[in-house]
């Protein structure tokens, strides 16, 4: 198998014809994210996303030209020529390598992967052969590459992060580790300018392949590590899939980052803000260390550099068993016989006893400019489930945080609000109780929260229209339970940022 990696030269009006030929293939084939699903129905196309091929074999078994671009590009099964010219463009591919022949069959050269975009765009997500998803069994394929150089495609950490991410209009966005594009591909559609780093230069070549592909401008492309690539120069976006894992050595390039312990994410954080414009944000997926006689929210707030604001969500944590049979699978080593696989395990053990750590944290890290000498700094656990895309959600969570460092308790109780859209409220108690034993406040959308409020809260939200002042409010409900107003002004305010700084209530613009 060759080594080679397809071409696809914006700058070249041949290969970018050639290129757009391809594209147009794929999209008279349906070869999309909602034609997989239809041609390989749930089951398949889960599977699918498992690295598990056979009921997508199953499936592709007639000779149309959408089963044969799955076999060529997401199975890697060879195809006869003459089939796989009533699918596509032979002659351009063979040309731009993106196709080789073997006798009187061709193969792909890389994996070629339907991708939905956020407004239904159909892209396409290029990678090494093998490596388009993780799997419980770990990467497999690559075919002559080197190991350490391979580029994964779309996996859970990719569109987790491109979920979270601010999409307002930027004029300057920087991907950081770009690997095989995703989130350059995203940043496109929303910045006039688009940098992408990364280490390994295969995988600039394969993020420039998934931006023409998929019609996306071509990017800044640079090599190498961290913000040594873009000196000085700021951005009004950062986003980060950093290769996180924790590690002994720096064994695969896609996720060792070949520091010690979590140093790699603490340096693209701490360094970040010499990177941002004002009011600019980064984004990045973590891993982070629990060590022992630390608490682990201090030492992530620890992170945060000077001018930042920071919102970090800590979505999963594992023992350090877990965390380190995850990533020996992920690289395949339990397939290279007990007595290695036994000898990997302990030295991952050994560098975690060596540091102190007991688990390992997962989840994002957003920071953003603001230049306040009073930062908001969230650091908090949330493991249930959420409702993606949250990039709206992060952009409104900054938004409140600047309301609630503005606004002291006057202005509150002067201010006017209104419940977020898809609160409800959920009474507690035993069956045929005269009273709940207590009431909570759910949000079905975004964070999907839950808080428990008093009377005088779940009255105080109930109200909230946005027509009249928080204080007016607090008046009427103090004469309905028989409490003094100027008691219940005092001690109400504190609950209500809570209500505000976890999205519950939203502030009303005066004039509105």
């Amino acid at each position: 198998m060759s080594t080679h990696l397809p071409t696809a030269d914006a700058q070249d009006p041949a290969s970018s014809a050639r290129t757009d030929r391809l594209r147009q293939a794929l999209l008279a084939a349906a070869f999309t994210a909602d034609g997989l699903l239809d041609l390989l129905g749930a089951p398949a196309y889960a599977a699918l996303a498992r690295s598990e091929t056979v009921p997508a074999l199953r499936a592709t078994r007639g000779d149309g030209p959408l089963e044969t671009l799955v076999r060529l590009f997401l199975l890697q099964r060879p195809v006869a020529e003459r089939r796989a010219g009533a699918a596509l463009p032979v002659a351009d591919c063979l040309a731009d390598g993106w196709l080789e022949r073997d006798g009187d069959e061709v193969r792909a050269t890389v994996d070629v992967r339907p991708y939905g975009g956020p407004e239904g765009q159909d892209w396409w997500i290029v990678s090494d052969l093998g490596c388009a998803v993780g799997g419980a069994g770990g990467i497999r394929g690559g075919g002559a590459v080197d190991r350490s150089e391979l580029v994964l495609g779309v996996g859970g950490a990719s569109t987790t992060l491109a979920g979270i991410t601010a999409r307002t209009p930027v004029s300057k966005a920087l991907d950081l580790g770009t690997g095989s594009g995703i989130q350059a591909l995203h940043a496109a559609q929303h910045a006039t300018r688009v940098t992408a780093t990364d280490l390994n230069p295969r995988a600039l070549r394969i993020a420039a392949l998934t931006l023409a592909l998929s019609g996306a401008g071509p990017a800044d492309l640079r090599e190498g590590s961290l913000f040594e690539p873009v000196g000085d120069e700021t951005y009004d976006l950062i986003v980060s899939n950093p290769p996180f894992v924790i590690s002994p050595g720096a064994r695969l390039t896609y996720r060792d980052g070949g520091m010690g312990g979590d140093d790699l994410c603490r340096t693209l954080v701490q360094q970040s803000a010499a990177h941002l414009s004002d009011g600019g944000y980064c984004q990045l997926l973590a891993n982070w260390q629990h060590v022992a006689g630390e608490e682990w929210h201090d030492r992530l707030r620890s992170w945060v550099p000077r001018g930042c604001d920071a919102w970090i969500v800590q979505r999963e944590v594992q023992d350090i068993t877990q965390y380190a049979e995850l990533w020996l699978r992920d690289a395949g080593d339990h397939r290279d016989g007990d007595e290695a696989y036994a000898a990997r395990y302990d030295a991952w053990l050994d560098e975690f006893e060596a540091r102190g750590t007991k688990a390992v944290g997962f989840g994002w890290i957003t920071l953003r400019k603001s230049g306040s000498d009073n930062p908001s700094i969230t650091v908090e656990e949330w493991p249930h489930p959420v409702e993606q895309p949250l990039g709206e959600s992060v952009v409104r969570h900054f938004d409140r945080q600047d309301y609630l460092r503005a606004t002291d308790d006057a202005a509150l109780l002067a201010g006017r609000f209104r419940l977020a859209d898809e609160v409800v409220q959920e009474q507690v108690g035993m069956p045929g109780a005269e009273d709940p034993e207590h009431v909570v406040l759910r949000q079905n959308r975004g964070m999907r929260r839950a808080t428990k409020v008093d009377t005088v809260g779940a009255g105080f939200a109930g109200v909230c229209d946005g027509s009249l002042p928080a204080g007016r409010i607090l008046d009427a409900i103090a004469q309905l339970v028989g409490e003094d107003p100027v008691l219940l002004r005092d001690r109400t305010p504190a609950s209500i940022r809570t209500l505000i700084e976890q999205g519950f209530l939203e502030p009303v613009a005066s004039g509105s």
